[in-house]
């Protein structure tokens, strides 16, 4: 068995793997406990997208760099640029190329907020106020805790900032968007 305090909702849960065998067993175990209840993987995934957390052949692939998926915070400080242990990781030169400059990533993954009450899903396409491409997005939907339709994707580096405006293709219609902080709902991880 292995139990870690992690989670994949922004709040506070643990992840336990455990032989197949005994599974069924400890899942009636678990929900016998006061104040435990099973829930779907679509609640899993609205809890995922209000705190800005990537699933990955979604908000990220084997294309992506952590830099463009706006994950350069996971990285230690040791692995960068005239760290101790520079470099020496998987697509290195690339990653500490991005680091090292900023304007040479040519998108980054953002947090966006429509502005009307239209949920804008994964694939929809960003366009600026010229209609020109300037993005897709990766994941989206009305979350019950934000309480609004809400969304991450990667736009061009020029509209990644705070307060930014674009536009999402919704079914023929422009839907107005603009870039927001994540996470849309703070985390309660506990911290120690």
């Amino acid at each position: 068995m292995f139990v870690s305090r992690s989670g994949y909702t922004g709040e506070d849960g643990f992840e336990i793997s455990v032989d197949g065998a005994v599974a069924a067993a400890l899942a009636s175990a678990l929900l016998e406990q006061p104040g435990v209840a099973a829930v779907g993987l679509g609640a899993r995934d609205s809890l995922r997208l209000e705190a800005g957390l990537c699933l990955y052949g979604h908000d990220m692939d084997s294309e992506t760099t952590p830099v463009e998926a706006s994950l350069q915070w996971a990285m230690q400080k040791v692995r960068r640029s005239g760290g101790a242990r520079a470099g020496g990781f998987p697509g290195a030169a690339r990653i500490l190329a991005q680091l090292d400059d900023p304007a040479s990533v040519a998108r980054r993954r953002v947090g966006l907020r429509a502005l009307e009450r239209v949920p804008v899903r994964e694939g929809a396409e960003l366009v600026g106020d010229d209609g020109a491409a300037v993005g897709r997005v990766t994941s989206g939907s009305l979350t019950p805790t934000a309480d609004a339709p809400i969304a991450m994707g990667y736009v061009d580096r020029a509209l990644a900032a705070s307060g930014s405006r674009l536009w999402a293709l919704v079914r023929g219609r422009r839907v107005p968007l603009e870039v927001v902080d994540m996470p849309f709902v703070a985390h309660r991880y506990l911290r120690t």
